[in-house]
């Protein structure tokens, strides 16, 4: 009990702190020291109460570190700017929040925080009073524990409370009135569950008939492009020359790696205990905390040379390292059943540059960075050994190969620069890069000319699909006719299609998903043969060759859950509704770029990370 209670100690302090440090930032108005906000001042209003800095950066510390700890690369110039606005769009739905809760007079009582704290543990403490064996939560131990915390706790404790109780009452207030009937619950248990088996025939309108046969008129084009501009309308371009410093480690970099492995495996070889070597060299953070262990696997379920290594070589050896597109691995086999399974732990050592090539890259992005202020860019890339592209962005979507999205120096393109101007080096998680801005294209509409091939396109496809129509209709006139309708589509060069039994959300390989066709085989009944079917893209005939129904016992079986699941999430939704709702109708004034703005040109700003 004393361990289990010892190891509840930081969860708690973990779940209570930052729903203390919310409370005291949205409800109190202080800072995370306790004091009212001064120092930078106020990035922002809602509705007239500020957005405080310290409010802002310790939303920011917090999506930061939850950013950096998921991914193993450091946080990019470009992802910091979206966990930036990110951490100022918390801060505003937290005031939000707040003044709904003083407007709706939501308030806790001590009675409702005590009954809280004894019967409903913070969700991070529950797995630390839940039994493995039986999933049942130890509620006397749990409380035993709460009977045990210093004061100090229990006021963190407290504040977390009075923070979340009243917050549920409003998520309550703004869900309430949510009901799903037993006719939709067992509409959306049919949909997944009902199934029908069917054959069709497509008719392929766009391969089946030349585009020779259908003329397209210089008025129907015409018609077609006034009456559909939407269609034509064209993002912002810009056209960029562009040097990208790519982040893929280097031949060198690789070789470090290889000399790093054959060193760890050495100390290994030399006494050194291979589960502390793990956990301390390893960037398989899954197996490095368990000492590298892999458990027991199966043969073909890692990457070929890993595999084929694990299932040759001696047991309880210490291989030469072994390369893989992750890295360099060195193994160890502990147990081994014939070809079937295999158990061994691993270190592996990644191909990721090594401090001095990473100086190196930074010194260069530098150095690119103040020769552009001086000279142009295709000098400047000269001088420095670096090949430099020519590149058309769009506004909508700016993605530069090697860079990837580059959406910082999109906003320098369109916003910043002049023709001829050179960007700073900016940064995404696959590189460096930085832009000379050579022209920019307002948004506009495609000319006519531009658009005549697309508009004649979609125009003589519609035609035929028009024509199969026809001829699918032709078809089915046989069938009632009397002929069998495998011989007619034979007759008419058509392959019969017989896919397995699908449910409506299914994907059926031909036939889609979701759309005309699916919905008319499940109108049919056995042996039924539907009207031609049109879809956006095909034209079917369909026969319905069996029906399932769902099974209604089992439907009853789960309805209880089903309902929960499904009222959580129309509740959700309706809370992400009412939220936005709520930001639409507030005044938010965004005050970052004005109050954070470097006071000297040299100096560059950035939130301060702990």
């Amino acid at each position: 009990m004393m361990r289990q209670m010892r190891d509840a100690t930081k969860p708690i302090m973990i779940a209570v702190a930052f729903a203390f440090i919310g409370l005291m930032v949205f409800t109190w108005g202080m800072d995370i020291t306790g004091q009212s906000a001064l120092g930078i001042g106020d990035i922002g209003r809602v509705n007239g109460d500020a957005v405080t800095y310290d409010a802002w950066q310790a939303a920011y510390r917090n999506l930061y570190d939850q950013i950096q700890r998921s991914q193993e690369q450091p946080v990019t110039t470009q992802q910091n700017k979206e966990i930036e606005d990110a951490a100022f769009d918390e801060v505003v739905n937290q005031l939000l929040i707040g003044q709904e809760l003083r407007r709706r007079g939501i308030r806790v009582t001590d009675q409702e925080i005590i009954q809280a704290a004894q019967l409903s543990p913070p969700a991070d403490l529950r797995p630390q009073f839940t039994s493995e064996e039986t999933g049942q939560f130890d509620i006397t131990g749990y409380q035993t524990f709460l009977a045990s915390l210093p004061p100090e706790q229990l006021m963190l404790l407290e504040a977390y409370y009075r923070d979340v109780i009243p917050r549920g009452k409003l998520l309550r207030q703004v869900s309430s009135g949510i009901y799903l009937s037993d006719a939709e619950l067992w509409q959306l248990f049919r949909d997944n569950n009902e199934q029908v088996e069917v054959r069709f025939v497509a008719l392929d309108p766009a391969t089946r008939y030349e585009d020779s046969d259908f003329d397209i008129s210089e008025a129907d084009t015409e018609a077609y492009y006034q009456d559909h501009q939407e269609e034509f309308a064209v993002p912002a371009r810009a056209s960029v020359k562009v040097v990208v410093l790519g982040k893929t480690p280097t031949a060198a970099d690789s070789a470090a790696a290889g000399e790093t492995a054959v060193r760890v495996r050495q100390e290994i070889l030399d006494g050194a205990d291979f589960a502390e070597v793990a956990e301390r060299e390893s960037s398989d953070e899954g197996s490095a905390v368990l000492g590298g262990d892999l458990g027991v696997f199966p043969q073909g379920r890692m990457i070929g040379a890993f595999d084929s290594t694990v299932f040759a070589v001696p047991l309880n050896t210490v291989v030469e390292p072994v390369r893989t597109a992750f890295g360099y691995h060195i193994i160890e086999v502990l147990e081994r059943w014939g070809a079937d399974s295999v158990q061994a732990r691993h270190v592996l050592i990644p191909f990721e540059r090594t401090d001095d090539s990473e100086i190196a890259l930074l010194m260069l992005a530098d150095s690119l960075e103040d020769m552009g202020e001086v000279m142009p860019l295709e000098e400047a890339a000269a001088n420095v050994g670096l090949e430099i592209t020519t590149v058309d962005l769009a506004e909508n979507f700016p993605f530069v190969g090697g860079a990837g999205q580059i959406s910082e120096g999109a906003d320098w393109a369109f916003l910043e620069g002049e023709p001829g101007d050179v960007s700073p080096v900016f940064e995404t998680d696959q590189a460096f890069y930085t832009l000379e801005l050579i022209s920019t294209t307002p948004e506009g509409v495609l000319p006519l000319e531009t658009a005549r091939a697309a508009i004649e396109s979609t125009l003589r496809f519609d035609r035929k699909m028009v024509q199969a129509t026809v001829d699918g209709q032709a078809m089915l006139d046989r069938i009632a006719a009397g002929e069998d309708f495998t011989e007619v589509a034979e007759d008419l060069g058509l392959q019969m299609e017989e896919p397995t039994p699908f449910t409506r959300n299914q994907f059926v390989p031909r036939l889609g998903r979701q759309n005309a066709a699916i919905g008319a085989s499940f109108g049919l009944r056995p042996g039924q043969i539907s009207e031609v079917v049109t879809t956006a893209a095909n034209a079917f005939v369909i026969e319905q060759v069996s029906y399932a129904e769902a099974d209604s016992a089992a439907w009853l079986g789960q309805a209880i859950q089903q309902r929960q699941t499904q009222a959580g999430i129309q509740q959700q939704t309706r809370l992400q509704m009412w939220v936005a709702a709520l930001r639409a109708a507030a005044r938010i004034v965004d005050r970052r770029a004005e109050v954070l703005a470097p006071q000297d040109e040299d100096l560059v700003q950035f939130p301060t990370v702990f």
